[in-house]
């Protein structure tokens, strides 16, 4: 697992290259071997310098930003001069803006990239069915102007003559406690050690050029709203025509028209006039893949009522089986009747001899807010 040198610092993800400092010289006089003696103060002391020399190099910080750890990736190793508990020397580093003791040598020019993200929209018969999606990425890709290498005429690098490849230049700054060496970055090779006498044309030298790619992504049946497509190798291209990252898809489902979706389940709701619902009835829907769908409507249907349809749902993803369907009766009462509808419907009331009534709590009741209740309580 990545180490927290966030955390180890006590700082946040966006702290500046000041703050981070600061934070160090402030663990780093409470931990100091000069200072503390403790075996659980060394080594505390080593936490927190590591953690200051991997995140105030922008390289390494970049690499614990996307989730990696570059103290594990053959750049590891404590920073010069903290090895066998350090001296005061050590402190300067942070205090100066330098680098005391030992040469931490020059940063490689080819870089892994980054991770890219894009979003893509489908419909849901598309979510059900799976499809092949066109999509098309701006991102970084090997120049192949001079395939990766930086130079015009793909000429290997020569070392720096002011670095003489060490990729630092140390200097000498006079304080209160005399002189004292520092190191920093080779202005002249940007701390690579190697200098690319003549640099692309096309990519300045960078390896990489930004370009439009037409690509296709495989979404497979059953993919779910917010769900993300791995596709590797397909990011960003790193600096020096380094290792690609990966392009991650976002999937988003447009709304439906008819269903509704809620995990692999299906929802719909039926309207059903009043007298279809006491008599019974059925009706027809288009389903996700285009064929006709029969929902029977049973005699006596209540309102609010939820009628099953199994396995008619959407597919569970990447595995067998599908989830179900659930139609959600809405009984509807006419509000205007002719005459002879109102005929009929007395005739019915007066055969059947009912009429409206309070519900009392224990009667039995079938009726329409005892129902209702029913739904709520079990929610």
């Amino acid at each position: 697992m990545a180490r927290d040198y966030y955390g180890i610092l006590g700082v946040d993800k966006s702290a500046t290259d000041a703050e981070i400092k600061k934070a160090y010289r402030r663990l780093a006089r409470k931990y100091h071997p000069d200072v503390n003696s403790t075996e659980e103060a060394a080594e505390k002391f080593r936490e927190v310098s590591v953690a200051h020399e991997v995140l105030t190099d922008p390289d390494k910080r970049r690499v614990v930003d996307m989730g990696g750890d570059p103290m594990e990736q053959g750049n590891g190793g404590m920073p010069g001069g903290f090895g066998g508990g350090g001296g005061f020397g050590d402190i300067f580093e942070a205090f100066f803006g330098g680098g005391a003791g030992g040469s931490r040598g020059p940063r490689s020019r080819v870089q892994p990239g980054n991770d890219a993200l894009l979003r893509a929209a489908i419909t849901l018969e598309e979510a059900f069915a799976g499809v092949k999606k066109d999509i098309t990425v701006d991102t970084a890709v090997v120049c192949d102007h001079c395939a990766g290498s930086g130079s015009e005429s793909q000429a290997k690098p020569v070392t720096c003559g002011q670095c003489h490849g060490q990729g630092e230049v140390q200097e000498v700054q006079r304080s209160f406690l005399g002189n004292i060496m520092t190191s920093r970055p080779c202005p002249a090779c940007d701390g690579y050690g190697e200098i690319i006498q003549d640099p692309c044309t096309r990519c300045s030298g960078q390896g990489r050029m930004k370009k439009r790619r037409d690509l296709v992504v495989n979404v497979p049946a059953g993919i779910s709203n917010g769900m993300r497509i791995r596709m590797a190798g397909q990011g960003e291209v790193g600096h020096g025509g380094g290792p690609a990252g990966d392009l991650y898809v976002e999937i988003s489902t447009r709304p439906h028209p008819v269903f509704q979706r809620e995990g692999d389940n299906l929802h719909l709701t039926v309207q059903v006039p009043a007298v279809d619902a006491a008599l019974g009835t059925a009706v027809t829907v288009e389903d996700l893949a285009g064929k006709e769908l029969t929902i029977d409507i049973p005699a006596g249907t209540q309102p609010l009522e939820q009628l099953h349809l199994s396995g008619q749902g959407m597919p569970r993803l990447r595995t067998e089986g599908r989830g179900d369907l659930l139609a959600h009766v809405q009984v509807v009462v006419p509000t205007e009747i002719d005459d002879r509808t109102r005929e009929l419907l007395e005739q019915i009331r007066d055969h059947r001899l009912e009429s409206a009534s309070v519900n009392r709590e224990g009667e039995e009741d079938s009726g329409f807010f005892s129902r209702l209740k029913g739904k709520f309580r079990n929610r």
